[in-house]
């Protein structure tokens, strides 16, 4: 086992490595709790059920797809990496494709299975290479603030902190409203701990205001916190659907705007989270990651995976970062954390504690940590800016993730082209013009 993670080349033991594998999957827990609430729409009122996930089975299709991928990542590439359905795509996947679009979350895990596979086809065939090179850096930065700002939105609007108001659209809500109360608890409380720099902050503030609503009667108290593993059976295999029922809702416009933002915002979402994490481990080799195809290979199988028991995209999870400060250094940090969520299927019974309020201080905290790529980008060169700011600003403006990147990916060209550098546009921009400016003539 120490030969097969390479204990003495990277100077690690076993205790790092779960100690760290530990830190990782508390850092990074709440995707237990968010992402059923996410894909379920718990927060939409006066939705059709056929519209809602069944939160059981995304609770343990979430907490399966997070062991598969961990496990994949620990065994194939051997890094200290763990994955989970992400943020941002379970939102892209519940507010904008379903509860937007209008596709059924059968289809939508359809868009999501096509994009992991096409993903492996990328990686295999080294395509993924030109793919990235061919987007602007500032367009990728824009893009993973402007998801910060919309999840942060979403959790403003979940703890109704923030409401519509008929005269100026949005507003400040009632602030002695209990479940905004508990919200503004429970983000002041993950504050201090993710101020302090305490490992898995965020989930420890989800379970203390949890606790603190129930003291104050405004969430019922579990009847017990080990019960019954939920059925699987709404969710696995519905992705698979269309393929036996004449393909339907696949070949539409829609269907191909879905899978490239998925493909698009997991390809350097993954990208992004395996550098950083590697050069934090110090296993970078001359500004190369080594085993980098074997990465996304277990990243793009993870989602593929993921997809077929019933979540949204599996990817790396930057939240392993926590782990590899505690010491981890190999894959068998990743195969701790697949084991720990494996175990935590178990606890369902107290996913009901965790209601929109006490999931909103990790949205917004999670936005915080996204809209860090802000100062990656360029904002002296004009031609740059305006197409990374109408990305960012139009996504919690829309409510759409899809709108944003559509928006700053129109624009990119046009400021480019007047200000004279068409030799900075890669081939494959003109064609992403084309798809979102279609885009907006038949769907919007």
């Amino acid at each position: 086992m120490k030969k097969f993670f390479q204990f003495e080349e990277l100077g690690t033991n076993y205790r790092r490595e779960i100690i760290g594998g530990l830190t990782t999957f508390l850092s990074m827990a709440y995707i237990l709790v968010v992402n059923p609430l996410t894909l379920s729409l718990a927060d939409v009122d006066g939705l059709d059920d056929a519209l809602r996930m069944d939160m059981g089975a995304v609770f343990v299709a979430t907490a399966l797809a997070a062991a598969i991928g961990s496990l994949l990542m620990g065994l194939i590439a051997k890094y200290p990496i763990a994955l989970a359905p992400g943020m941002g795509l379970n939102a892209f996947f519940a507010y904008t494709v379903v509860l937007t679009m209008g596709i059924p979350w059968e289809t939508a895990l359809t868009g999501v299975l096509l994009s992991g596979i096409i993903f492996i086809l990328l990686t295999v065939s080294g395509l993924r290479e030109k793919i990235i090179n061919s987007i602007p850096a500032e367009l990728k930065y824009a893009v993973g603030a402007g998801i910060g700002l919309f999840i942060t939105f979403i959790g403003l609007k979940n703890a109704e902190i923030i409401v519509d108001n008929p005269a100026t659209f949005v507003g400040l809500g009632n602030l002695t409203n209990p479940s905004a109360l508990l919200a503004i608890f429970g983000l002041v409380i993950t504050v201090i701990f993710m101020t302090k720099g305490v490992k898995g902050g965020i989930f420890y503030g989800i379970v203390i205001t949890a606790i603190v609503g129930i003291i104050f009667n405004q969430i019922d108290t579990p009847t017990k916190i080990i019960g019954d593993v939920p059925s699987l059976s709404p969710t696995f295999g519905a992705a698979l659907d269309p393929f036996f029922n004449g393909m339907e809702g696949i070949f539409t416009i829609n269907m191909l705007v879905v899978v490239l933002t998925f493909l698009f915002v997991d390809f350097f979402d993954t990208a992004g989270t395996l550098v950083a994490v590697a050069n934090q481990a110090g296993l970078m080799k001359e500004n190369k990651l080594p085993r980098a195809g074997k990465a996304l290979f277990a990243d793009s199988c993870a989602t593929v995976a993921g997809a077929v028991l019933g979540t949204s995209t599996t990817t790396s999870y930057i939240e392993s970062s926590s782990g590899v400060a505690a010491g981890a250094r190999s894959g068998f940090a990743s195969v701790v954390t697949a084991g720990l969520f494996i175990v935590s299927i178990l606890f369902f019974p107290l996913l009901s504690v965790v209601t929109s309020a006490v999931t909103a201080p990790a949205l917004i905290i999670v936005g915080v940590l996204m809209v860090s790529s802000l100062g990656k980008i360029d904002w002296d060169r004009f031609e740059i800016a305006v197409p990374a700011f109408l990305t960012i600003i139009a996504m919690p403006l829309t409510y759409s993730i899809a709108t944003g990147i559509a928006i700053g990916f129109i624009f990119y060209p046009i400021t480019m082209l007047v200000k004279g550098k068409v030799r900075e546009i890669h081939p494959i921009m003109y064609g992403l013009f084309v798809i979102f400016v279609l885009y907006f003539i038949f769907l919007i």
